[in-house]
């Protein structure tokens, strides 16, 4: 009797370029679950000669370059479906959910983000940025037999909008700061970005990927930087009172940095920088709305 293939589902993310991860196949391990993920480049171009080719003159009006496309999809290996029914069902559920497909995909752009972290680490690349489902080429989510998903390929699949269907109030606070004119503002040096505003996105950055070490080291140098800079920045009753609070509660952030160099933090300590890391958030966006 011949074994019926094992179906995996999966969530496939297509980006313009390159990524700096070697295509193949890694095996990404949590609390003793698998997740595959597997690198792709499609349209590469041919590699350079090895001579340097001599600079040539460019034309006034010439069509775009033609460049790659980077495919990483995300085998969800750890939950194997007992049959073709049971898959077509969970893809219709995640279908028919918006928010169940908003999770799926930023758990998958989570996963891709990790890799992407630990190779900016171990090649000591400070530049690698992080991806969201948002800049994607496309995006698909659906199921096929591990033979299929480990080349890419699937059973059956749908395409996804990911910049329509993560309509949250992320993108709608945003909207409301207007980074467009605040952008054009700093770079025509009208104004100037605080060092806190660096600081404190790096630390949501770490909390995001479940850095709380980093995040907690991050957090204290954040905290003294916004203090020191924003201190009278907004004639807001709301400002006073969020900047007392992140005074009054300075210690928890050095105690929970302490506690990071050591090792992990303690229960209580990460739920004390995920509340103060977004106090010192909101301080931020009620000075970008107000002018301060």
């Amino acid at each position: 009797m011949t074994e019926v293939s094992k179906l995996f589902g999966f969530v496939q993310l297509d980006f313009g370029g390159t990524l700096p991860l070697v295509d193949g196949r890694y095996v990404v391990r949590d609390d003793g679950e698998e997740t595959v993920l597997v690198i792709e480049t499609l349209g590469a171009p041919a590699p350079p000669r090895r001579r340097r080719r001599r600079p040539r003159r460019a034309e006034p009006v010439s069509p775009p370059a033609t460049i790659s496309l980077a495919r990483a999809t995300v085998v969800l290996a750890a939950q194997p479906f007992a049959g073709e029914d049971s898959a077509n069902e969970w893809l219709r559920v995640i279908a028919d959910g918006e928010q169940a497909l908003d999770a799926l995909l930023a758990q998958s752009a989570a996963l891709l983000n990790r890799a992407l972290y630990v190779h900016a680490v171990v090649s000591e690349d400070p530049h690698q940025a992080a991806i969201s489902p948002e800049r994607t080429a496309a995006a698909r989510i659906g199921f096929g037999s591990g033979e299929q998903v480990a080349v890419g390929e699937w059973t059956h699949a749908i395409d996804v909008d990911p910049s329509h269907s993560r309509g949250s109030s992320r993108r709608q606070r945003t909207a409301e700061l207007r980074p467009q004119e605040r952008t054009a503002a700093i770079l025509g040096s009208r104004e100037q970005l605080d060092a806190c505003e660096t600081l404190i996105l790096r630390a949501r950055a770490d909390l995001d990927a479940g850095r709380s070490r980093e995040a907690a080291l991050q957090l204290r140098i954040a905290l003294d930087a916004l203090l020191a800079e924003l201190s009278g920045a907004v004639d807001d009753p709301s400002h006073s009172e969020d900047m007392a609070t992140l005074e009054s509660r300075r210690d928890e952030a050095t105690a929970a940095a302490d506690s990071a160099i050591q090792g992990d933090l303690t229960a209580t300590q990460l739920t004390s920088v995920k509340d103060l890391t977004a106090i010192c958030e909101k301080v931020l966006r009620r000075r970008r709305v107000l002018g301060g």
